[in-house]
């Protein structure tokens, strides 16, 4: 028996295929492409999904067999908002997770009590529900239209099913989600204008939401009753991937953007720090996610501004040691956990004389270093205590980076070995579940290949210059 995880990015979407063992057997990527008509906009068309998944699949089929298919699982980019007329007609662009038009939306939203209340998170502009009431502010005919909100994950599915169903994990960054009870609130609903018959039927993440059309699977060459898990957003899925399922499991991911990712038994919000606090991929567990902005975004424009490689500017940057008083705020976009602020920009201090290229990139590790530790105190002011984190992301890559964020920390980093344990890996795990009734035991953490522990005699030394940094912040924002 195989299992498909089909991964819906912003850029890309990516299909795999495991066996029983969960042993990668082929994977396929398509390029998908994003439309910024206006300034802050950001938009995707959602028929280029559908054509993405029919060319992964097929790709699958044509190096692997795929006619012991049992069981699809999906993920995808959260909180975009895909709005169809009562044919299921696409009635205008997704609006994407990336899209900030609706910030006067997101204000009014977050001012009601209500919300906060229920959803255990701020209104953040990005989010589902501002977007829509952002379309019955400017496009009212449009709104008064729309039959169905489906995110696009599960857009997908409906193509791939016929079936309106979402999933927790995606359900929780809408802001219409009671999120410990795991339900649509009528009341949020109606603070927008919407009924709950505009809503998708809501499944767990490892349950099943429906079968592939026959159609679809004789056609891709996949055997006809395959099971189409509900899947999960892409954080969540990526935690399935990476065995991140219970109370204490936790990793780092170091991407463009970097999440602080840690799992719950117990759903303990606390939406003023600007921490995520969402429904997991499984049932009866919960994760909290501090999110940044720029983490390998932040080295990325160290390298436009000196010409350098990320590469050649981590290279050779030899042991580890205190830091110098250069310091590096990474708000090149603003920055959302625990600050929730979109006008702080970035900042260089103290340099001088002898500040080089070396000196500038270790002040930016070192501050998307503190940028995380910002993360886990706002984690820490829920109650939830990180002993040990998996890292992920490109910027795992440096051993230095990762022994400056395990000091900053104070928590050992694991470095998986190399594979897939992504969102797509997640995402196949979850089709295995929802086909074969397994449970969270066969989401294990990968095989791990070393162990960065903090540097406890540097330890006092990082700490006193994330005292300054959080001074430097508090002192720069108003500016």
């Amino acid at each position: 028996m195989t299992y498909i995880g089909l991964d819906l990015g912003t850029s890309s979407l990516k299909a795999i295929l495991i066996d029983e063992n969960q042993k990668v057997l082929a994977e396929h990527v398509v390029t998908l492409s994003v439309s910024r008509p206006q300034a802050g906009w950001s938009e995707q068309d959602p028929s280029q999904w559908f054509a993405a998944t029919e060319e992964a699949v097929k790709a699958l089929g044509a190096s692997a067999d795929v006619s012991g298919v049992r069981g699809i699982g999906l993920s995808g980019h959260m909180h975009g908002a895909t709005l169809l007329d009562q044919s299921d007609d696409v009635l205008r662009p997704c609006i994407l997770w990336n899209d900030t038009r609706s910030a006067i939306e997101a204000a009014a939203l977050d001012a009601n009590p209500q919300f906060r209340a229920l959803t255990g998170n701020i209104v953040f502009p990005g989010f589902t529900a501002p977007k829509v009431a952002w379309v019955k502010n400017h496009e009212p005919a449009l709104f008064d239209q729309i039959a169905k909100v489906l995110l696009p994950k599960d857009y997908l599915r409906l193509i791939l099913t016929g079936e309106h169903v979402a999933e927790m994990s995606d359900a929780a960054g809408t802001s219409w989600l009671d999120v410990e009870k795991r339900d649509w609130s009528d009341d949020l609903l109606a603070a927008t204008d919407l009924v709950r018959s505009q809503m998708p039927r809501l499944v767990e993440g490892s349950e099943s939401s429906g079968t592939l059309k026959d159609s679809l699977a004789q056609n891709w060459g996949l055997p006809k009753g395959i099971v189409v898990a509900g899947g999960g957003g892409d954080n969540a899925a990526s935690a399935i991937g990476a065995g991140v399922v219970n109370k204490g499991d936790a990793f780092v991911s170091l991407g463009t953007s970097g999440v602080l990712f840690a799992a719950s038994d117990a759903y303990q919000p606390d939406a003023a720090s600007a921490v995520h606090t969402f429904c997991h991929a499984v049932p009866n567990t919960w994760h909290q996610m501090g999110v940044i902005l720029a983490a390998t975004d932040a080295l990325q424009w160290l390298s436009q501004l000196t010409g350098q490689s990320a590469a050649d500017l981590t290279r050779d940057l030899g042991p580890l040691t205190a830091p110098t008083r250069t310091l590096f705020l990474p708000y090149l976009g603003g920055e959302r956990t625990p600050h929730n602020d979109a006008n702080m920009r970035g900042q260089f201090l103290h340099l001088d004389h002898a500040t080089d290229a070396k000196q500038a990139t270790r002040a930016v590790l070192e501050g998307v270093a503190f940028a995380f530790a910002d993360c886990q105190d706002a984690l820490r002011s829920t109650g939830t205590h990180i002993d040990s984190a998996l890292a992920m992301g490109g910027g795992a890559k440096s051993d230095y980076w990762l022994e400056v964020i395990a000091t900053t920390l104070g928590i050992p980093l694991m470095l998986p070995q190399a594979g897939d344990f992504g969102a797509a890996f997640g995402a196949a795990r979850l089709g295995m579940m929802a086909a074969t009734g397994a449970g969270v035991e066969i989401a294990t953490m990968p095989p791990i290949a070393k162990t960065i522990d903090p540097n406890s005699v540097l330890t006092p030394a990082f700490d006193e210059k994330h005292a300054r940094y959080r001074a430097a912040y508090t002192a720069l924002k108003d500016l």
